[in-house]
């Protein structure tokens, strides 16, 4: 099944308080996707990637891809073919460019492949100040020269090896560097650097493409650059926000679950922060079983303090997973403080849970209190962005009665037919038409 059209406006019509129950299997990580189907520009031979989700951010990636030149072909329902024999710098769409925050990811691949690219500015989620000093940094220890003009000039005769120290740990500053790095001659030391599950996932895929990494999974990585790529296939690891989702939504509706093939590796910290709100799995193998009929209070700091979660830099608590950990929360037995500390305006859709129920004080941009439980009550809501989008439905599948949430299309950027698998175990999610 195709992905749905990127202008196209959906809205879902959820049915709340049914128990869910089945197996139900994550899509491919969106956020390791999106960087190798850039880098597959940095060889000229074909790549072939499975594991891939049939999302919005996704198709629109391909789109631009290809509009550079390279041949793409879905081969199968989430198997993708790309062959960048000719690469050119044409001029990308500013419109699919202002959808997606991965427009970004083609600066180290293209400088690499043709020496020059210009990008209109990325788009993406509206969650606060997203910056890109880090990326213009990065690539400019590399070689390249960048100019800025309403649109992103990068430019760069040849890229050399070079010892940079990131500003920041930026995960899609890491995997810009990383492609360009796997391309300059010579050996070059990220420090600092993102070891997010899907940086790690990129540096093996460029490993199969033929190059030298060391250090993967920390915060430090060394490229022994310009040496000859090649054909590869790769298959995309397991997305551990999808998994985490999936925690809480189980959690919300009191249903058991098992997530099949959950990659548990990467979700030890996941795991200890809904440890922390009375939220248990199992593991058996590498499926993760969330039972039903948990007690789900929130366990206190030694002395009695209320207890806190926050995001912090792998292989911490992963950001993305905040507005899920916040839903849940609702839900849980007891007081505890969220603090958010990435993005200024991510928690700002709280105000939509206080208005189905929830008891949240919102103590600024990045910190709320949340004390449960409480019973929510349906609503008509608009999803912000990929990840609040997400928590409304759960709460949504929580609630009494029957909630609208507009906008829905932002949550397929990240979910990959969300609705269909929801339904299977039991959800009752209609997807329509926006009403104009």
């Amino acid at each position: 099944m195709a992905a749905p059209r990127a202008s196209e406006r959906i809205e879902y019509i959820v049915e709340g308080g049914n128990r869910l129950s089945g197996s139900i299997e994550p899509s491919g990580n969106k956020n390791a996707a999106l960087p190798i189907i850039a880098a597959a520009l940095l060889t000229e031979h074909p790549v072939t990637l499975t594991n891939v989700p049939r999302i919005r951010d996704v198709e629109a990636l391909v789109e631009l891809v290809a509009s550079v030149g390279a041949e793409t072909e879905w081969t199968g329902p989430n198997e993708l073919r790309i062959q960048a024999r000719n690469v050119r710098p044409a001029d990308l769409d500013p419109d699919l460019c202002g959808r997606i925050r991965a427009s970004i990811l083609l600066a180290g691949p293209m400088l690499a492949r043709c020496g020059e690219v210009t990008l209109p500015p990325p788009g993406g989620d509206v969650i606060g100040r997203r910056r890109l000093d880090t990326h213009f940094l990065a690539l400019q220890q590399l070689g390249a020269e960048i100019s800025l003009d309403g649109s992103y000039s990068f430019r760069a005769s040849r890229l050399v090896g070079a010892d940079v120290f990131m500003d920041e740990p930026s995960v899609t500053a890491t995997e810009n560097a990383l492609s360009a790095a796997v391309a300059a001659q010579g050996t070059t030391i990220l420090r600092n650097c993102a070891s997010e599950p899907h940086v790690q996932d990129l540096a093996h895929f460029l490993i199969a493409l033929g190059a030298d990494i060391e250090g993967i999974g920390t915060n430090c990585m060394t490229v022994h650059g310009g040496r000859p790529l090649t054909a590869a296939q790769h298959r995309i690891g397991t997305d551990f926000i999808e998994v985490a989702s999936l925690v809480g939504l189980a959690a919300v509706t009191d249903s058991e679950l098992r997530i099949t093939n959950a990659g548990v590796e990467h979700l030890r910290s996941t795991l200890m922060g809904f440890d922390k709100l009375g939220v248990k799995c199992l593991v058996e193998g590498d499926d993760l079983i969330i039972p039903k009929g948990q007690e789900k209070t929130v366990v206190p700091d030694f002395g009695g303090h209320v207890p806190k979660i926050e995001d912090q830099p792998w292989p911490a608590f992963p950001a993305d997973a905040m507005s899920i950990a916040i839903v849940t929360a609702t839900q849980c037995d007891g007081m505890v403080l969220m603090f958010e500390k990435m993005y200024e305006s991510r928690m700002f859709f709280v105000d939509k849970l206080i208005g189905m129920g929830a008891r949240i004080v919102l103590c600024d941009p990045h910190r709320a209190v949340i004390s449960g439980p409480t019973k929510l009550r349906a609503a008509r809501l608009e999803s912000p962005d990929i990840r609040a989008g997400m928590a409304m439905l759960i709460a949504a599948m929580g609630a009494e009665g029957t909630s609208v949430i507009n906008n829905a299309q932002q949550i397929e950027r990240g979910y990959e037919r969300i609705d269909e698998r929801l339904n299977a175990l039991g959800a009752r999610i209609t997807r329509i038409p926006a009403r104009t």
